[in-house]
């Protein structure tokens, strides 16, 4: 034992115990072309497994932000490594890139094995519900980084499309339908805003009281894991011509959706034509925040947007159905700059 560097704060025994714990949990994440196991001191992937003939990787990172607060506060650590996940595979597949393998990083003040264990499993069910293999990590401890409790989770994920079929936005057209697929909630972006409405109410993560969250508690609500959209949406793109994916992360619909336009285009969406979730209405009344601005901020109950042509608009929704979404035609494209919303 490093009895040294025990005295120093990091307990190397608790590290190799965090190993033992999450062995299981990478290994059920598996998938074609995935290589090795864990401890090695890079994870592997076999990309010529997949037999593309142009192979482009699309790669993205994220973290879950001050959400992480409301997790410590609960002392519940089970669902935040789906948002980790999520974060990152709903990114790689807005070019149509499907998520072969997921990296995490835990960063802690205090190494707590049963925490980091229940942390990795979220990473793990992530990666299971995307498809893509957990092929390594860092669990770092860093005594005096963190408060008592606190860490910190980010990841990264690298997809592979085929060259021909990468969506870039360029076939993008005035007279595109966007399609809407329902969120789960707030997902993991703009908690700074949530966690100081909160505050301001003078609520508690427990609370029970908002009468738009029918019983459930405040955390048990804003907890709720980000939805992750790799399989449904793949299987769109795969049977239908989709000009342009839109992730609607921080930023909201104002800043995400003109992602996928080109000059001279906007999009117009009317509202009513997809259901803004409670947990939106609680937030804008408690917090008095303009109702436009809310979607200059939040999902406002849309995860993901696809534009594509019209008439492929019913074969879409169908195939978003048969996954279990709940999905709808919420806009167009139209000349111009911008979102506007009717």
């Amino acid at each position: 034992m490093a009895v040294n560097y025990e005295n120093a704060g990091v307990n190397l025994e608790a590290g190799y115990e965090v190993v033992r714990r999450i062995k299981s949990h990478v290994a059920s994440t598996a998938r074609k072309g995935s290589m090795g196991g864990i401890g090695s001191f890079g994870g592997m992937f076999d990309l010529s497994a997949l037999g593309l003939k142009e192979p482009v990787l699309v790669s993205g990172t994220d973290g879950v932000g001050t959400k992480l607060k409301i997790a410590f506060a609960l002392d519940k650590h089970d669902t935040i490594g789906i948002d980790a996940v999520a974060m990152c595979v709903n990114d790689v597949l807005a070019q149509g890139a499907e998520p072969l393998f997921f990296l995490d990083y835990v960063a802690l003040g205090h190494n707590e094995p049963a925490k980091v264990e229940a942390i990795v499993a979220g990473v793990a069910e992530g990666c299971r519900q995307a498809g893509c293999a957990l092929v390594g990590g860092e669990t770092a401890e860093m005594p005096g980084m963190y408060e008592g409790g606190e860490y910190d989770i980010a990841g990264c994920t690298t997809g592979v499309v085929e060259k021909s079929k990468l969506i870039d936005g360029s076939k993008v057209s005035v007279g595109d339908v966007l399609i809407g697929i329902a969120s789960s909630g707030v997902h993991s972006n703009g908690f700074s805003l949530v966690r100081k409405i909160v505050a301001d109410a003078g609520l508690d993560w427990k609370d029970t009281s908002v009468p738009e969250f029918e019983g459930r508690g405040v955390g048990e609500v804003l907890l709720t894991p980000t939805r992750i959209y790799v399989k449904p949406v793949l299987d769109v793109i795969h049977s239908c011509s989709v000009h342009g994916v839109a992730h609607i992360t921080g930023g909201g619909f104002d800043e995400n959706i003109p992602r996928v336009l080109r000059p001279g285009q906007g999009v117009r969406v009317k509202e009513g034509s997809w259901e803004i979730l409670p947990v939106f209405r609680a937030l804008e009344r408690l917090g008095h925040v303009p109702h436009r601005e809310m979607f200059n901020i939040f999902n406002m109950g849309v995860g993901m947007v696809l534009v594509l042509p019209a008439d492929e608009a019913p074969a879409a929704l169908e195939i978003l159905r048969r996954h279990g979404e709940t999905a709808s035609v919420i806009g167009e494209v139209i000349p111009g700059e911008g979102v506007t919303i009717v």
